[in-house]
């Protein structure tokens, strides 16, 4: 995850605690960032960037397999059409 990202969320969570413990907020907003950096790590999370990329990956083999599904039927046939015997 995105280290930014990883700033905000803990700013943004420790800014939201009530005021008797805003004293020690810097504290906890590190604790807060140090215990969401191990979360999302253990998480194996992949970025937008990855995400998109294997999509696209993925739509591209699935268009392949289609395609060559397309090609084993009509061999099939030809093969089908090929082993019938001639009548003449």
């Amino acid at each position: 995850m995105d280290p930014k990202t990883l700033d905000d969320l803990a700013r943004r969570l420790a800014e939201a605690l009530p005021e008797g413990v805003k004293h020690m907020q810097q504290d906890v907003e590190k604790n807060l960032r140090a215990a969401l950096e191990s979360a999302f790590s253990r998480m194996n999370l992949v970025t937008r960037e990855e995400f998109d990329v294997q999509q696209a990956v993925l739509a591209r083999t699935r268009e392949k397999v289609e395609q060559l599904e397309r090609l084993v039927d009509a061999l099939e046939k030809q093969l089908l059409h090929e082993d019938k015997p001639r009548q003449g």
